[in-house]
Formats: C-alpha cells, structure tokens, sequence
C-alpha cells in the first residue's frame, strides 16, 4: 500500500522562515510609517489606512499562497514544499513613496487628496500587473534562466545581502553574534541549545546582549508604546476618488505607474523562476494575478503599495520552511497592524539583531543563481548581476544621486534606472552568444534599444528618444549580433 501523504500546517523549520519574513515585511512597514510622518501625512492616515491597507494584501497573498503550496504538495505527493513568500516590493514601495505620494501632495497641497491619488495609482498598478500575467508564462518561457537569476542575485547582492550587512556591523559585537549563530544553524545545520529555531534563538540571544552590554537604551521602550491603539481593516473608496483627481490633473504620475508596475511582474516572474530552480514549480501567470489582485485589494483598504512575490523564498525552501511560516505571517501581520503593534515591535528588537538573517536569505539567492545554471552560463549570472550596484547607489543618493556620483561616473545614474531590464537583456544577450544564438541576441538587444528609446531603461521618466544614445549602443550591438548570424548556423541548445 502507498504511504498516505500528510503535509503539515506548520513544522519547526517554519520559524526560521516566519523571522525571516516577517523582518523584511516589518522593516517596509516602517520605513514607510517614518517617511510618511516626515512627508507631512498624519497619523491617521498611515496607522489608520495605509498600514491596515498593506496588511490587508499581505494577509490575502500569504493565505493563498500557502493554499497554492498545499495543492503543489497533494499533485506531487510532497511533504517538502515551500510556500511562496510575499509581501511589499522594496524598490516599488520607495517609487511609490517618492515618485507617486510626494509628488502627489505638492500637486495638490492636501495630504488627504495625494492618498486618495497614491490608493488610485496603487489600483491601476494592480490592474496593470493581473492583465500582464496573460502573458506571463510566454516571457518565462523565452527569457533565459541564468538572465532571470542573474537579475534577482543583483538585487540579493546590493539591497539584501550587501545592504543587511551593513546593518549587522553597526552593532558589531551583537551583528557579528548574531551572524556567526546565522551560519552555524542555517548553512552547517547545527541544532540551537534546546532545540529552538535558529532565527528565534539569534533574535532572543542577541536583544538580550543588545540592552545588556547598552547598546540598545531603554528609551526604545518609550517610542515602542506611542501608537498603540486599534485600528480596523475596512474598506473604503478613496482609490475610487482617487481616479477621478488622476483623471482631472495628474496623468502624468500614471508615467510612473507603468515601468514599476513592468518592474514588479518581471520581479514576481524572476522570484518564481528561483523557486522552481529550486525544486517548487508554480504557474508564473497565477502568482503575477495573484499579486495583482493583492495589490487592488491593498487599495481597497486604503493601502497605496503594489506587492510582489519575495525574493526571499529561495531562502525559506533552504531552510526547509512548508507553508507555516506564511499562514503565520499573514496572521501575525493583521493582528499586528490592528493594534499598532508594528512600531512596538520594530522599536524594541534592534536592526543589527535581524539584519543577518537577511545577509542569508541574500547570499542563498546568490548562490542558487549559480548553482542552478551550468557553469559556461555564469558570465552571464555576473553581468547580469551588475547593473544593480548603479541602481543600489543611485537609489541611496535618492535625487542627489547624479551631482553627488558625478565624479565617479556620469552612467551611474542612467544604469540604476531601469536596472532589472538592462540585467535581463545583457544576461539574455550574454546566454544567446554563448550558445551561438547570435540572432536571438540580436533580437535582445532591439528590445533593449526600444525600452530605452521610450524611457523604461536608462531615463528619469517615459518619452520619445529618452535615452538615445542608449538607444543607439544598443542598435549597435544589434547589428553586430547580426553579423555574426550570417556567419554561422545558430545551435539548438536550450539556455534554460
């Protein structure tokens, strides 16, 4: 007789997993809850709307995406299956900060006003991004492996990995701890004293020696308990009159909507790529939907921020998570939001303390690019890789980025913009030529040269002739690729 096949609710593994996510939504939750107040919107609007919005759509996803894991491990008789993570898109939610809510309020004047236009735009993105998974299993089909991957350890290399390491040596007595008890349970798999999950016991270990040796005061306590209070999740129709003031005045924020919205399908599409080089196959048209919808239902509920399949999936499947860790973080997430318990929370922990488990999920990424693409592909994960440190110092500088990097280099600016899109095509570019797919190459590099005439690579805002000399180069590898077409037969190996 077949053995019955069980896939458990929640298991020991989903602990490390749950820490792990949970400090990347927490961390969003309150750089956005910062900025916003220092922006100027009040404290009824972020704790009130905007935060119980974005909990509502992290709820959502992570409920159905342990449901789509629970289904994945019934098709295929496994009990090892990771669900998806998810939550807000880091590089989306500062666009959104800085590139639709600040804009909108010095438009307007009224802060009222730039949420109701934010909540809008956040709606449309979702909607934008639920009609592109049409085509979003055709796009992973025809992109290849190493070029997704490539992309996505760019990001795990500058903004998680590189950016959380940082964060660990600012306390480095606590951060270097804390790493070490990051390497010995995760990487060698070493069991913690008395059995407790490797993250919780790092977070427990390393706040007790933060206020014990001092370097995290007792005032941290006092900002912890300022917004406590309850603040329901109910809907609302600010993203309804929110359409109406785009409709009437400010289109042009609609410019900014379209390439992030490209950016985070492509995001979601490269983060399910990574899952299943990692073992876990799901539709990639069903989680762009999903996130889609997500994202609009976000704005339901006066949410303004579009959200994505994590990249920090592949992290969970390594330490062998199931679909516990995203019940929980949806649970914990919703009930943390209604009470004000985000700002308590993120208060007394220290960054150092959670900043390595991140540095983990980010060098898994890295090495799963590799490690799943045959080693004459991993020029291509390297270039592919590159763009992202434009864009992690581009992203720092904020607006002051072109007159503060000048004197390192004037294309640092013009490479971070766009980045996820120059990473694929060069790694696309990169696969082809190796493979002596030179017209498929050449195919690439048109592509690149479109996105860059119209403003999605390499230009501040969408237009006609953005980014022309761009535009060109590209047209010039195009050519060059070409060239080489007619020289010889393309081969049939297959780059994925």
């Amino acid at each position: 007789m077949a053995t019955q096949h069980h896939y458990p609710w929640y298991k020991k593994e989903d602990t490390d997993a749950f820490f792990a996510l949970f400090q990347n939504n927490i961390a969003n939750f309150v750089i956005i809850a910062i900025t916003m107040l220092g922006m100027g919107f009040p404290a009824s609007i972020v704790y009130g709307q905007v935060l119980p919005g974005a909990a509502v759509a992290v709820m959502v996803g992570n409920f159905y995406y342990a449901w789509s894991a629970s289904r994945l491990a019934r098709k295929e008789q496994r009990s090892d299956v990771t669900a998806l993570s998810y939550g807000i898109s880091t590089p989306v939610m500062f666009v959104f900060l800085f590139g639709v809510l600040l804009p909108a309020k010095e438009l307007t004047g009224d802060v009222t006003l730039a949420w109701q236009v934010a909540v809008a735009a956040c709606f449309i993105s979702g909607a934008i991004e639920a009609a592109i998974s049409l085509i979003g299993r055709w796009v992973q089909y025809h992109l290849p492996r190493a070029a997704m991957l490539g992309a996505v350890a760019g990001v795990a290399l500058t903004f998680i990995a590189g950016e959380m390491l940082f964060k660990t040596l600012e306390m480095p007595v606590i951060g270097l701890l804390v790493l070490a008890i990051i390497i010995v349970g995760l990487l060698a798999r070493v069991s913690m004293p008395l059995k407790i999950p490797t993250s919780l016991f790092a977070i427990i270990l390393g706040t007790a020696m933060a206020y014990l040796i001092g370097d995290a005061g007792g005032e941290r306590f006092s900002d912890a308990f300022t917004h406590l209070g309850f603040y329901p999740l109910l809907p609302n129709l600010a993203w309804w009159e929110g359409l109406g003031l785009l409709a009437t005045g400010m289109l042009a924020i609609l410019t900014v909507v379209l390439p992030i919205t490209l950016y985070n399908a492509i995001e979601t599409m490269n983060n399910v790529e990574a899952m299943e080089a990692a073992g876990d196959k799901y539709d990639v048209r069903e989680c762009q939907a999903v996130d889609g919808v997500g994202t609009m239902l976000g704005a339901l509920f006066g949410g303004v921020f579009p959200t994505t399949v994590y990249i920090a999936t592949v992290g969970a499947k390594w330490m062998g998570a199931g679909r516990g860790y995203s019940l929980l973080n949806g649970a914990v997430y919703a009930i943390a939001t209604m009470f004000g318990l985000i700002a308590m929370i993120s208060a007394i922990i220290p960054v150092s303390v959670v900043a390595p488990i991140l540095v983990f999920v980010g060098i898994s990424m890295i090495a799963t690019a590799f490690q799943s693409n045959d080693s004459r592909y991993y020029p291509a994960v390297a270039l592919a890789m590159l763009p992202y440190f434009a864009n992690y110092v581009m992203t720092r500088f904020n607006r002051g980025a072109e007159d503060i990097v000048s004197d390192i280099s004037t294309a640092i600016v013009a490479t971070g913009q766009g980045a996820m899109f120059m990473a694929i095509f060069l790694g696309a570019m990169t696969v082809s030529v190796i493979d002596h797919q030179f017209r498929r190459a050449a195919i690439f590099a048109m592509i690149a040269a479109a996105f860059s005439f119209v403003g999605l690579m390499h230009a501040a805002e969408l237009g006609i002739n953005a980014a022309p000399s761009f535009s060109m180069g590209y047209l010039a590898m195009a050519l060059l690729f070409g060239y080489f077409a007619f020289q010889e037969k393309p081969t049939t190996s297959n780059p994925r």
